[in-house]
């Protein structure tokens, strides 16, 4: 287990969340409550960061707030919970799905359109 700390402000450059949307991540349980240091600094452990890695994957394809909330629940109940995760995961994989090959498509009609015009600029 790492013992390296860091700051609210490393944090947010490793993982590109605001400041603001750590607080409220930690405000609203999507994040375990921080540590904190002698002087009542928010301090961040690799634990931390890595969770946080997870929330922008989920974040990033679309899952909601609620959903990811959620998946906290059930990681911090334990073992006994991993199908119910894994169902989560996988309904969350199959929207993702979905939003891939609606967008290739949308990139087959774009990449028509460009050959069209290439066509009859010649």
């Amino acid at each position: 287990m790492s013992t390296s700390v860091y700051t609210p402000g490393q944090v947010s450059e490793e993982t590109g969340f605001s400041l603001d949307t750590l607080r409220y991540y930690e405000r609203i349980g999507l994040l375990e409550p921080i540590g904190r240091n002698a002087a009542g600094q928010r301090r961040f452990t690799q634990e931390d960061i890595g969770w946080l890695g997870m929330i922008r994957c989920l974040r990033d394809t679309g899952m909601p707030i609620a959903e990811m909330l959620r998946f906290a629940e059930l990681v911090r109940k334990g073992e006994h919970t991993i199908s119910d995760r894994i169902a989560l995961l996988e309904a969350h994989d199959r929207r993702v799905e979905a939003q891939v090959a609606n967008l290739r498509e949308k990139q087959t009609a774009i990449r028509n359109k460009i050959g069209y015009y290439r066509s009859v600029s010649c």
